[in-house]
């Protein structure tokens, strides 16, 4: 470990982080079933909401956020405070950061209690295949989502203005009408009040879709680098990755809930759960849902690394300009201290992307064929 550069080391710790986060939510979550926790606070909030179904839902509900809310707050601050601040990343105060993990804490609370009700509503009402129905709605609210979180989801914690670089902006919108997405324009995303690091996107779908450009990313960044960079990220949209990545998304989503009914069918009876539609039974739909994901997470990334190769290389194709292609991903690389070379274990089972130097090296290929 001594010999680790600065950025190995900050992947490392944010890793370990989110592993001890996760063991602590399974704990929590086996700890409430088996000991039978969860039935005393189903039975406490039935008490305070008078037996009425979807109250002592939502209390039950709640309850379950605020134990695990405040057992994954140290991590939570150590994450998003201590480790960012220790290097070098942080540029927001402890006030801020309080005010965006209360705000995110309760859009969070928001939809696991709309979650809770589809599918204790379901097991009530169709418990023979409440999973299937379950999982078209999920998919259903996920597209939606896609389309809205744009104009609903992200302004609730960031601010957006229309980027005031009018050649940059008529550079951008030319590139997306190439590649055939027509977007509502170009916004400023500002995270310099939070964070050092940079970001772009190509959020929303249809008469949603925008390019977002961090002014982190708008300060070190050439023109070049950002047409590059957002030609990476159009491809997702030429590519239909959205749709696919749903579509996965939605795949998955069913085989956990119908792996959730199995698992619900053995527990009734046991651990003082009633049946299948005991809300005493929900953390077992959190953890057999989330174990399906867990287990097939190397398969997601997996898929979502093809993705991302296919979108450097269509970046290359569409600006020619393998040379600020090069240039954005160190400086995005040294900017957001992303792990160059991590070991293959950690790229199989923790990142979405290419390492930085592989999708470097498959540049300089690319170059290379053209000269």
């Amino acid at each position: 470990m001594a010999n680790e550069d600065k950025a190995t080391r900050y992947q490392r710790l944010r890793r370990r982080a989110g592993v001890a986060g996760t063991a602590l939510g399974v704990l929590l979550l086996l700890g409430l079933v088996v000991t039978g926790w969860s039935v005393s606070l189903r039975a406490a909030a039935a008490a305070w909401s008078g037996g009425a179904f979807v109250l002592t839902l939502i209390i039950y509900v709640t309850g379950l956020a605020l134990l695990s809310e405040l057992l994954q707050l140290p991590l939570a601050f150590y994450q998003g405070v201590t480790l960012e601040r220790r290097y070098g990343l942080s540029t927001q105060t402890t006030a801020r950061w309080w005010r965006d993990y209360l705000k995110a804490g309760g859009v969070g609370l928001a939809f696991a209690v709309a979650a809770a009700i589809i599918v204790s509503s379901l097991l009530r009402w169709r418990p023979e295949d409440w999973w299937l129905i379950a999982a078209i709605c999920f998919g259903a609210i996920l597209v939606v989502l896609a389309q809205l979180a744009p104009v609903l989801l992200l302004p609730l914690f960031y601010t957006f203005t229309p980027l005031d670089r009018p050649a940059l902006v008529a550079r951008l919108v030319a590139l997306a009408g190439r590649a055939g997405a027509r977007v509502l324009g170009v916004f400023e995303w500002r995270l310099s009040d939070r964070t050092r690091k940079a970001n772009a996107a190509l959020t929303g779908i249809g008469r949603t879709r925008r390019i977002l450009l961090s002014d982190t990313l708008l300060a070190e960044h050439s023109d070049d680098e950002i047409e590059v960079i957002l030609a990476h990220e159009l491809a997702h949209h030429v590519h239909h990755d959205i749709w696919t990545s749903l579509a996965l998304e939605v795949a998955l989503l069913t085989l956990g809930l119908y792996l959730t009914d199995v698992v619900l069918e053995a527990s009734t009876g046991r651990f003082g759960l009633l049946g299948k539609a005991d809300i005493a039974a929900l953390p077992l739909v959190v953890l057999t849902a989330g174990a399906v994901s867990l287990a097939l997470l190397p398969l997601v990334n997996a898929f979502s690394r093809a993705h991302e190769r296919r979108a450097d290389r269509y970046a290359l194709e569409m600006t020619g300009n393998a040379a600020a292609f090069i240039s954005a991903m160190k400086r995005l690389g040294t900017q957001n201290l992303a792990e160059e070379r991590p070991s293959r274990l950690v790229e199989l089972l923790f990142h979405s992307h290419p390492p930085m130097a592989a999708r470097l090296e498959a540049a300089r290929i690319w170059q290379s064929g053209r000269t």
